[in-house]
């Protein structure tokens, strides 16, 4: 198995990659290669037979041009598949895309839609985000790049769509995608944004790609992983049960939406999720589960399996009453 890094001098990163599986039977092999740049990419998949491009970074912030988030996610990805092409060996390419690219922007559906394979963001509406709208572009370059190839060239692609990805993590430091949790145990969220998110556990998601990368039958699909779809403030409640007897003040209230409004003039963060508020985002997962054949653990237990790994490992607050997880 062999991964890329941007920078092999990097030991903050790599170290904990080595690490993982000290005693594995094939180690895996770090090569240097930039999306950004050309370089390295056709070293890299030199003898690859599956390759997963899993890299894109969540970005929260709006940039100055939105053409800043955009190119670079569009053209990172075809320097991949380019590579994948002079290869010569690859038989798959598995990307990682999101639910992100099916359920934004769209004011015709009303909160009774279900979201599936088939739906696109809406890249049009001048609500959507710039990242969003990279991710909805990125995901439809790759299509078309793959659909256009020769005969001789071609090789299957498969894409997962990850909904709000939570659990345990294997590398302990803060990521903006756990942010919100994070907030939420340490109190440091008094009200809400009313916003409804597909939930997925890590470790089905990690179980996905592999199962993207072997089944057959995922050739040539999109495929949603969620398990529950849940209004923030009912993972909060989730959170409260298990964590309130244990000196954790967990808020349960929603934010008027208006008052959502007026703090995005001054929070960048606030923008990109003001088209989301009160609109329900249930999604198909029957992709997942019929031909992927992961049953997607529920939310409620990826979610406390998550906040207790975030205060075992010092990325939220350990209270006085606090016991740790169950011993079952």
């Amino acid at each position: 198995m062999r991964g890329t890094v941007r920078d092999l001098k990097n030991e903050q990163k790599i170290k904990p990659i080595k690490d993982l599986c000290p005693e594995a039977k094939h180690p895996i092999e770090l090569v240097e290669a930039d999306l950004l740049k050309d370089d390295g990419w056709t070293a890299a998949l030199d003898g690859c037979t599956y390759v997963m491009h899993i890299a894109t970074p969540l970005k929260l912030e709006t940039p100055k041009h939105e053409d800043d988030m955009i190119k670079p996610a569009i053209e990172g990805t075809a320097r991949v598949l380019q590579a994948c092409v002079e290869a010569g060996s690859v038989k798959r390419f598995v990307l990682t895309s999101s639910v992100a690219a099916m359920v934004e922007a769209h004011d015709d559906h009303d909160n009774d839609y279900v979201y599936s394979e088939k739906d696109w963001s809406n890249v049009a509406n001048p609500k959507i985000s710039a990242f969003i709208k990279s991710l909805t572009l990125e995901e439809k370059s790759a299509w078309d790049f793959v659909a256009n190839l020769e005969e001789k060239q071609k090789f299957e692609m498969v894409v997962v769509n990850p909904s709000f990805v939570v659990g345990p993590s294997l590398y302990p430091r803060p990521m903006e995608s756990i942010e919100i949790i994070v907030k939420m145990l340490n109190g440091e969220l008094p009200l809400l944004p009313q916003i409804h998110l597909g939930v997925v556990d890590v470790r089905d998601t990690a179980k996905a790609h592999i199962q993207a990368m072997l089944v057959p039958e995922a050739a040539g699909h999109r495929h949603i992983l969620a398990s529950d779809c849940l209004w923030f403030k009912e993972m909060a409640q989730i959170l409260k049960d298990e964590f309130e007897p244990q000196g954790y003040k967990v808020a349960t209230r929603e934010a008027p939406n208006f008052l959502l409004s007026i703090v995005a003039w001054f929070d960048k963060t606030m923008k990109f999720i003001l088209p989301m508020l009160g609109k329900k985002k249930n999604v198909d997962n029957s992709r997942m589960r019929n031909t992927l054949g992961i049953e997607p653990r529920p939310a409620k237990d990826s979610l406390i399996d998550m906040s207790y790994y975030l205060i075992e490992n010092e990325l939220a607050k350990k209270t006085e009453m606090y016991k740790g997880p169950s011993k079952k």
